[in-house]
């Protein structure tokens, strides 16, 4: 068995399947539903002006962003299948699967992206074991992977489907709630869980976060990545601000194995910024958008489409981005840092990339 699966690449180990397929399905969303938002966000700004013209622009944009969301389970399922290194037909067939979870079992829930993750993850382990086994391969081979994907489905699906809408559902409510004590802990749980080698906006999608709640995640996500890449700019210069600040905080894992002590500047730079969040400019995000942070500047665009489709996108909430998202993680996570190197707890060359 041990050879077996050997030869088929079949790597039953939780790096494979919770960092490397996250990153997969993390992918799938970002080239789907992510982008999607982002182009329908472009063609409601575009549409604006009394410009035949612009308008054109505007509904060809909202038709793309619309096929693109459309997508999503699709490319979900291509990005993880891609990620366990799936052979070609097995890929295509995952795409297929993604697209079925995604929506299962329906109105008024959906799976969505962690049915997708489940389904096509079983599935494309099966298809890749049997991938080439037989001399009608090209039947063999899309059958088990489509029949076992459409079985562990119909299985998890509805479970999954009402477990994360309860989940999402608690942490919006408990926010609203409570927007201090929930701003604190959304923030610095989505933060921390941003840097680690897992998807932060695969998880926020699939829990469905949003509303005031999706402020806090974007919150900590972006005192994460915008803090680290100011306190570390002694070391890094402008190569690792941009890095870390448009890329991933994720780099400075390695450094945060051997010196643990730098993760906490931009964990309480989280702290503060999720109550400014959820308390003074009640800012607004959704699913994957919440989960990017200042990646590509994702999530403040996300925050601007939230806010834009919620009717609350004014002079302040632009401003309360701004704040949230870039100034104040950065000049906290500074002002922390620059402390901590006085106390001793952190050394130049810690956080060195």
């Amino acid at each position: 068995m041990k050879e077996f699966l050997e030869r088929k690449n079949i790597k039953i180990s939780g790096k494979v399947y919770f960092v490397d397929a996250m990153a997969g399905m993390a992918q799938g969303l970002f080239a789907s539903l992510l982008v999607g938002t982002i182009l329908n966000t472009l063609s409601i700004y575009l549409g604006m002006p009394d410009n035949s013209l612009l308008k054109a622009i505007a509904a060809a944009l909202a038709d793309a962003g619309k096929l693109a969301s459309a997508a999503t389970g699709a490319c979900i399922g291509v990005g993880i299948a891609y990620a366990l290194k799936a052979p070609m037909l097995v890929m295509c067939c995952a795409a297929a699967v993604g697209l079925y979870a995604n929506a299962y079992p329906g109105e008024p829930y959906a799976a969505g992206p962690l049915g997708v993750f489940v389904a096509v993850l079983v599935s494309t382990e099966l298809g890749k074991a049997v991938s080439k086994e037989t001399k009608v391969d090209i039947l063999v081979t899309p059958l088990t992977t489509l029949i076992s994907g459409y079985l562990v489905a119909i299985l998890t699906c509805p479970a999954i489907a009402v477990a994360m809408n309860f989940l999402g559902g608690v942490i919006n409510e408990a926010t609203m709630l409570h927007p201090f004590l929930m701003g604190i802990v959304v923030s610095a749980v989505v933060g921390i869980i941003l840097t680690l080698p897992i998807s932060s906006a695969a998880i926020c999608a699939s829990i469905g976060i949003s509303g005031i709640a999706g402020g806090a995640a974007l919150a900590g996500c972006c005192a994460q990545m915008v803090g680290f890449a100011v306190s570390s700019f002694r070391e890094n210069k402008t190569g690792g601000l941009i890095s870390q600040g448009l890329g991933t905080s994720m780099l400075q894992m390695p450094n945060i194995v051997t010196h643990p002590l730098i993760w906490i500047p931009p964990t309480l730079a989280s702290c503060i910024t999720g109550p400014l969040a959820t308390m003074l400019f009640k800012l607004e995000c959704t699913g994957v958008s919440a989960g990017m942070g200042t990646c590509g500047l994702v999530g403040p665009i996300g925050a601007v489409s939230a806010l834009t489709e919620s009717g609350n996108l004014n002079g302040f909430t632009v401003a309360g981005i701004i704040v949230v998202c870039l100034v104040a993680p950065a000049v906290l996570s500074l002002l922390f840092s620059e402390l901590m190197r006085r106390m001793g707890l952190i050394k130049d060359g810690d956080m060195k990339l």
